[in-house]
């Protein structure tokens, strides 16, 4: 079915198609008929960061930022759902167009700029679903929060979802709000997860119950950077890391259409270089704390190559675009038997 509507979505500006494609998932979810595009299949179950996944293959954060259609998409057969990302305060993100497609490379550039409803009506919204699965949500800081004082917008939206996430996970690796890898910096770095990690143990005090954190870095960083980052997770005990976010490179779509846009770019030219990241992680942290791999998963066996390098659990967005729903099931099925 899919692969019937996919050219109509095509014809449609990204970020339109974006949302008509959402819609269209919440009415087909709301009369039952999500078997149309979807097919249910039983994966393979996994224990990370403490909690019991069903299966391996999540939805990356980006696709629902407000949590409003958690639960068709868990029709789907995820394994996992992560919503976000989330500011402390609503934003309407960067100008118009700011969502690209490449087919020719199977990629997206996108520069989105974290619009968003803000923490509250996502919480509304997490409050309203039915899904009871694991939901991670993704959190970031708004636009005009000076990088000095970023820590504070993550505090305010941990405290703010703690409630009602399995996990949370720190976005300090989009391309789209200004200075904001410069968390990724070693220094920087140490005193957020610092912050973090103290107010994780006053939450898990006030609510009897843990959430683990996870951070989601980005696929632009060299040995050095990634030795860092390892070092400073086990540090200060984080509970994941999510490899990677999207590239700031255009080395294999520069000379495409949309391919010099400014931005962010998802999808097959990212898929090396993240699960290079992934590599470089797993042997630093030597199994201390788990991995969770996205990027550029097309196909089950890219789901797999990321698995092999060390990830625990894998995510999917950019591939869903051009492959549909089918490759859930397949990655699902694939991963199930390795």
């Amino acid at each position: 079915m899919y692969s019937l509507l996919r050219p109509l979505f095509f014809q449609l500006d990204a970020e339109t198609a974006h949302h008509a494609g959402l819609n269209a998932l919440f009415i087909a979810h709301k009369l039952h008929l999500t078997g149309l595009v979807a097919t249910q299949t039983t994966g393979k179950p996994a224990r990370v960061m403490g909690l019991d996944f069903p299966n391996q293959v999540g939805l990356a954060a980006g696709l629902d930022k407000n949590g409003a259609y958690i639960d068709a998409l868990a029709a789907l057969g995820f394994g996992f759902i992560e919503i976000g990302t989330v500011t402390p305060r609503p934003q309407p993100g960067n100008p118009m167009p700011r969502l690209f497609r490449i087919p020719a490379a199977q990629a997206i550039i996108n520069r989105m700029g974290f619009n968003n409803d803000g923490v509250e009506q996502l919480i509304r919204n997490v409050e309203a679903a039915h899904y009871r699965g694991i939901l991670g949500i993704n959190i970031g800081k708004n636009f005009d929060t000076p990088i000095e004082r970023a820590a504070e917008d993550y505090l305010t939206c941990l405290t703010a979802v703690y409630p009602h996430a399995s996990y949370v996970t720190v976005n300090i690796s989009s391309p789209n709000t200004k200075n904001l890898r410069d968390l990724q910096s070693a220094d920087a770095l140490s005193a957020l997860l610092s912050q973090l990690k103290a107010q994780q143990q006053r939450l898990s005090d006030i609510h009897g119950r843990y959430v683990p954190i996870a951070l989601k870095i980005a696929p632009d960083l060299d040995d050095s950077q990634i030795n860092d980052i390892a070092h400073l997770l086990k540090q200060h005990q984080f509970d994941g890391v999510i490899a990677t976010n999207t590239t700031l490179s255009r080395r294999d779509v520069g000379n495409l259409r949309y391919g010099n846009e400014a931005g962010g770019l998802s999808g097959e030219p990212v898929r090396i270089a993240s699960t290079r990241v992934i590599e470089k992680l797993s042997t630093q942290l030597n199994g201390e704390v788990p991995i969770i791999g996205v990027g550029g998963i097309s196909t089950a066996a890219h789901a797999r190559d990321k698995i092999n390098a060390g990830a625990s659990l894998v995510q999917l967005y950019t591939g869903l675009i051009y492959r549909g729903p089918t490759l859930i099931s397949e990655c699902i099925n694939t991963l199930a038997c390795a």
